[in-house]
């Protein structure tokens, strides 16, 4: 008799689509524990910048893998994946439900088995070499491998293509993706919102952390030794309130460009989760219909 596979719950979507709040539902509803699926939640200090959850946010909700390492230090998708089966073995050894959510879908698909896993270790000396160069630099030593590439990977995160590039000169090639059987039955949850209510969200998102202190955060981590490059690479929010503290730009032009920078940034994450056709999709106001799909997902 076939073993039945323990069961997982994964969370998708665009950024401030909506996951955090129907993630916490979830988990109060059957008994879950959250594991952040998010490159930049992971690292310590970075909180307004990354919308990352609070204690208050989190109430009794357990989480998993946010603040477990420092700006400065390197974090791959294989370190995630590493981490979060981990977890997901003590949280279903306690029976309790793992939920993954979070916008790095890439780490996602790592975990559940779904990307290439290229066996090439860190080249620290090629890395210093290519850590040098500037971005376009980068993105030009990566299109002359091979063009295709500058679609599939973010080519805005000099961290992405420096990993790129040392899987080239090792292998010449990126591994084709190989679909590994997951240990767990997944119910894969995507959240859908119209263009018009995500950019009014990235405008209301931009000026409530204006209040809160995103300046105040940019400020402390400069104070504790984090580079003006160091931020760049993290994100553009950071750019962008990086200009905003250096008076480059205006608090007015400064939400004008993070609703834009944050709608092409959901595109893309769009543009890659159209590619998963397990994705059951849902929209706003639907959470009585989710409930039901995890409650029978959870039964069978």
């Amino acid at each position: 008799m076939t073993k039945k596979k323990l069961k997982a719950i994964a969370v998708v979507g665009a950024t401030a689509s909506g996951k955090t709040a129907l993630s916490l539902a979830l988990a109060k509803r059957f008994s879950g524990e959250i594991i952040s699926a998010d490159s930049r939640q992971i690292y310590r200090g970075l909180d307004i910048g990354t919308a990352k959850i609070t204690p208050e946010e989190m109430g009794e909700v357990t989480h998993h893998l946010i603040d477990i390492v420092d700006v400065d230090e390197t974090f791959s998708a294989h370190d995630f994946s590493t981490l979060a089966t981990s977890a997901i073995s003590h949280i279903t050894k306690r029976e309790k439900l793992p939920i993954v959510v979070g916008g790095t879908f890439f780490y996602l698909d790592q975990l559940r088995g779904n990307s290439g896993k290229a066996p090439v270790p860190p080249n620290q000396k090629l890395r210093a070499e290519l850590e040098a160069l500037p971005l376009p630099e980068l993105k030009i030593r990566l299109k002359a491998f091979d063009p295709t590439l500058l679609s599939k990977i973010d080519t805005q995160n000099p961290r992405r293509i420096v990993r790129a590039l040392e899987i080239l000169e090792t292998l010449g090639h990126i591994p084709k993706v190989e679909t590994i059987n997951s240990p767990y039955d997944w119910l894969i949850i995507g959240l859908q919102a119209n263009k018009e209510t995500l950019r009014e969200r990235y405008r209301q998102r931009a000026r409530q952390w204006l209040k809160v202190g995103f300046l105040n955060e940019i400020k402390s981590l400069l104070s504790k030794g984090v580079t003006e490059n160091r931020l760049d690479e993290i994100g553009f929010e950071y750019t962008l309130g990086l200009a905003l503290l250096n008076k480059e730009i205006t608090e007015v032009e400064f939400i004008d460009r993070f609703e834009q920078k944050n709608w092409q940034y959901a595109k893309r994450q769009l543009t890659w989760l159209k590619r998963d056709q397990t994705i059951v999709w849902f929209t706003s106001g639907q959470e009585s219909d989710v409930l039901r799909v995890v409650t029978k997902f959870l039964r069978d």
